[in-house]
């Protein structure tokens, strides 16, 4: 567009010159006859320059039809840019409930499922079924990273994730990984080392969670059994880098720009003999680092390992941080006895939620919708200690609604933990508005028993 509107300005510039030169040439020729004494010397010059002003003229009425041309061109350009424009804000549009719809539905049985094997994790099982426990969990978390992936390259490409940045103690979501991690490496018999870090910081929380999970699962992922992996920071003057360290195979020279491109797969076993993926997750972490102004880098030597980091800035000495549920392993007997009610309209999670819950000592009550929590009330249940709501219910309804209006008719206040696959700004912000806790589906089992303990010691303080 900005060389036709070049190219007509040049047009417009010329036209304006040759109309100058034709009234010019009109006025010499009605001037000419006054001028000269010699009659046929007067006819020759009015004929020469009535063929200048009939050339002139001619040249500016060519001139004139390429002008209407180019801005018939030019309209009709615009309106097929403003028509592919509307076409591509509804296609975008439509994209953005596909995504929020795959969000919800596709993640809903996985959630159910990686909460009913989190259940029968917690059983004492004898080695050979907990070998098919162990298998079964690892599929499931391959099945959570491939479909979390393509979600969130989908919602990168359509526009859908922006960034919520707030401050928070680093050591809150490290101490979460680390505790995460720390199992996983267990399983994989790698060893894991970290090193917290209590600087406050100034970002997107739940973005650089997913950066530094990826860098851990990649890490464990290529690390041979008997191999090593550290998570640790380094600080800078202004700001912390964040590095995951491993012993794993290493990443050609030539690679290490290709590998943060879209399906890229370096041509590594993995250690472990899982899929490597669709070799999007670096893509999104590159996609999320620039969109969080967050500089990312890696640095590999083959055959003794790689090491990717992430500088984060840090906080204003005047921000203070929010408080985050304390992290690291959570004793079973600490949720003894514990009243947990669980509103989901699908019976599967109320199903794998009540086995998980029972298999820590909770005594649990499940309902699906409004009825179902008047049910529980009318057969003279004692009021929970923990409420888990899903924030999507059947035919539109949202769980904080429910939640929101039993409170109301009770005239109690009662700790929420709200589970859903909605990682919109608006819903954020109305969950910490209302003071209570938020969890993305599926949920881990570990996040879960951390959840419900900070709930509970919350309540008590």
């Amino acid at each position: 567009m900005s060389r036709m509107k070049q190219e007509l300005e040049t047009l417009q510039i010329e036209n304006a010159r040759l109309n100058k030169i034709n009234r010019a040439l009109i006025e010499r020729v009605e001037a000419g006859s006054g001028l000269s004494t010699s009659p046929y010397a007067a006819f020759e010059q009015a004929v020469a320059l009535a063929e200048q002003v009939k050339a002139r003229t001619a040249e500016l009425t060519q001139l004139n039809e390429q002008l209407r041309q180019e801005i018939s061109e030019r309209s009709r350009a615009e309106a097929s840019l403003l028509e592919a424009k509307q076409d591509a804000e509804q296609a975008n549009l439509s994209k953005t409930k596909f995504l929020a719809a795959v969000s919800h539905d596709l993640l809903q049985p996985l959630n159910a499922a990686r909460l009913f094997t989190g259940a029968l994790e917690e059983q004492p099982l004898n080695e050979a079924l907990q070998k098919l426990v162990n298998s079964v969990s690892h599929s499931l978390a391959d099945v959570e990273s491939l479909l979390s992936t393509l979600v969130d390259i989908s919602k990168l490409d359509a526009g859908v994730i922006q960034p919520d940045i707030s401050v928070f103690l680093l050591r809150d979501l490290l101490d979460n990984l680390a505790a995460e991690y720390q199992q996983v490496a267990r399983s994989e018999n790698i060893r894991f080392a970290y090193v917290s870090c209590s600087l406050p910081v100034q970002t997107d929380l739940h973005l650089l969670a997913r950066i530094l999970r990826n860098f851990l699962a990649n890490a464990m992922r290529y690390t041979l059994p008997g191999g090593k992996v550290l998570l640790g920071c380094r600080r800078r003057k202004t700001s912390v880098v964040v590095q995951v360290l491993d012993t794993g195979p290493g990443i050609p020279a030539d690679k290490l720009e290709a590998i943060f491109q879209e399906f890229q797969r370096l041509e590594l076993n993995p250690a472990n003999h899982r899929d490597q993926g669709l070799g999007l997750g670096l893509a999104i972490v590159d996609r999320m680092a620039r969109m969080l102004n967050l500089p990312v880098k890696v640095k590999s030597c083959l055959q003794r390992g790689s090491v990717f980091s992430v500088e984060i800035p840090l906080a204003p000495a005047d921000l203070p941080p929010q408080v985050r549920p304390a992290a690291g392993f959570v004793p079973r007997w600490q949720l003894d006895a514990a009243r947990i009610w669980v509103l989901d309209n699908d019976l599967s999670i109320c199903e794998g939620m009540e086995r998980l819950l029972h298999s820590w000592g909770c005594v649990t009550e499940t309902a699906q919708d409004a009825k179902g929590l008047d049910l529980l009330l009318s057969q003279g249940k004692t009021l929970p200690d923990v409420l888990v709501v899903d924030y999507h219910l059947n035919a539109g309804v949202s769980g904080v609604d429910l939640v929101q209006e039993l409170q109301q008719r009770l005239g109690v206040t009662l700790p929420v933990l709200v589970i859903t696959a909605n990682h919109s700004h608006q819903l954020k912000a109305e969950i910490k508005q209302l003071g209570y806790l938020l969890l993305y589906k599926p949920v881990k089992p570990l996040r879960l028993r951390q959840s419900l303990v900070h709930l509970l010691k919350s309540s008590v303080d």
